[in-house]
């Protein structure tokens, strides 16, 4: 069974930092990008960051660069998401996702239940 467990979300106030954590069971890790998403409630999910090292590609969402850093360890079939100088409009569940190929993510092949990111002010 493919699987992608995320970790690591809570409450942190403004300023603070996060790790997330991706866990990828059941399908070939290093044939895929990994990436995260994240979706507060009444709004649209949007993608947030995605990497390949395969490809040496690493991308992020406007909002989040130069705060967030994306990285993979292969040999434990992880990638996490560093997330620095949190802000409230953070907010969101995040969602690990895979698709086979390099980043971009475009056609999600896999995703994750969540793991939910609280940033008070």
């Amino acid at each position: 069974e493919v699987k992608l467990v995320e970790s690591g979300g809570g409450l942190v106030q403004a300023g603070g930092s996060l790790r997330l954590s991706c866990v990828a069971t059941g399908f070939t890790f290093d044939d895929h990008a990994i990436g995260w998403f994240r979706q507060a409630p009444g709004k649209e999910r949007e993608a947030v960051s995605c990497i390949n090292s395969n490809y040496g590609s690493e991308r992020y969402e406007d909002s989040v660069k130069g705060r967030f850093t994306i990285s993979s360890d292969n040999a434990k079939n992880t990638v996490y998401l560093q997330m620095n100088s949190l802000k409230p409009e953070d907010t969101a569940v995040y969602y690990c996702a895979a698709e086979i190929g390099d980043c971009p993510l475009g056609s999600v092949d896999y995703w994750g239940k969540g793991t939910l990111v609280t940033v008070s002010s």
